[in-house]
């Protein structure tokens, strides 16, 4: 029997399960292929003993519409810069990157299939020039790839963002308050910017169009007349003041990352601070937009995908990316997989230029 590895790093993200289930479903129509799953994305490959499940069957039937991931995941496992604890309790970053080649040619997998955003898509590179025949599953609700037009996990988090949003309008308008939602997405502003157009929100601050901040507190005079009005504002979590910096705090103990989040407090006491009379409220979405049940779309993404990624193991088409273009499933080399992020970057990306058409201030 022919054996291909799947396994899930970095953050959890809707859709995981159905990517696994495709690609789980897809080998079994070949009857000489059996898939295993590693847990905590590589840790299951280099831990002692090793933590790789066969994935039957039963162990993958109805998982495509449950969050998170089967096989567990985690963003402090990156074999290239793996975080090993020392004596003292201070961190040191170590390459396991050889040692994980080595295992993983013992395993003797025809392939493995890494599912990931930016970052695990450029261990997939590594191990691919190591010799390793890998495959890549593009996974973030960032939507930060820009190999693809889109990610899977992306539209779900955006919908239940513009679910929070339009209550948050309601109430908004009833004690004609200024509402600031915060939302994810690192260096990306696009949960953010198709939130504030679904939404209807009156100021979209995204991290790459940094904002003046009297600049919005006379955009929020104008919605105000008489001590009446209401004025929603979707700001991404990387946003930042042109005299300013991110709101950041250092990342929890082994991660390579800066922790976002708290800049819908710190854009709040900005306002006031410049003059602004009226009532702020803050909501920080955290960690519900990346959990719960994939929209239909995205189950039908990531499944999609899935049964690519196999095929392309099928094909011995190894090296590559599974990706969403123009309307079809393809697949780009790891290269140009990791070689650019996707940023909100270009004034006439089309929804940039529908959000200024509608009104939306960006602080700018």
């Amino acid at each position: 029997m022919k054996k291909i590895l799947i396994l899930t790093g970095g953050g959890d993200c809707p859709g995981l399960n159905a990517v696994i289930r495709g690609v789980a479903k897809r080998a079994r129509k070949e009857k000489d292929w059996e898939v295993y799953g590693s847990i905590e994305a590589f840790n299951g490959v280099l831990n002692e003993p090793q933590e790789i499940v066969k994935l039957t069957s039963k162990r993958t039937a109805g998982i495509h519409v449950k969050g998170g991931t089967i096989l567990k995941t985690t963003n402090k496992s990156n074999p290239i810069k793996f975080p090993v604890t020392q004596a003292d309790g201070s961190i040191k970053f170590m390459d396991r990157s050889d040692e994980l080649v080595a295992k993983l040619k013992k395993l003797n997998f025809e392939a493995v299939i890494n599912i990931g955003g930016d970052g695990s898509q450029k261990i997939s590179k590594v191990l691919y020039d190591k010799g390793i025949p890998v495959i890549g599953v593009p996974k973030t609700i960032d939507n930060d790839l820009s190999a693809t037009d889109m990610t899977f996990g992306f539209q779900t988090a955006v919908q239940i963002a513009t679910d929070s949003f339009d209550k948050l309008v309601t109430t908004a308008e009833s004690h004609h308050r200024v509402m600031i939602m915060e939302v994810m997405g690192r260096d990306a502003g696009w949960i953010a910017l198709h939130t504030a157009i679904a939404g209807g929100a009156e100021i979209c601050l995204i991290p790459e169009i940094p904002y003046d901040v009297n600049k919005l507190v006379k955009r929020i005079d104008l919605r105000y007349t008489k001590g009446r009005g209401f004025v929603n504002i979707v700001i991404a979590e990387g946003a930042k003041p042109k005299a300013g910096v991110i709101t950041a705090s250092a990342g929890e103990k082994g991660s390579e990352h800066v922790r976002l989040g708290g800049v819908a407090y710190q854009l709040s006491k900005q306002l006031k601070d410049a003059g602004c009379k009226v009532e702020i409220r803050e909501t920080v979405l955290g960690h519900v937009q990346r959990g719960g049940t994939p929209s239909a779309f995205d189950r039908v993404l990531a499944s999609a995908f899935g049964v690519k990624a196999f095929e392309l193991a099928l094909e011995k088409n190894f090296g590559r990316m599974v990706a969403l273009r123009n309307n079809t499933i393809t697949s780009v080399t790891l290269e140009e997989a990791t070689r650019e992020p996707n940023f909100v970057k270009h004034e006439n990306t089309y929804l940039l230029k529908a959000a200024r058409g509608l009104g939306i201030s960006f602080g700018d």
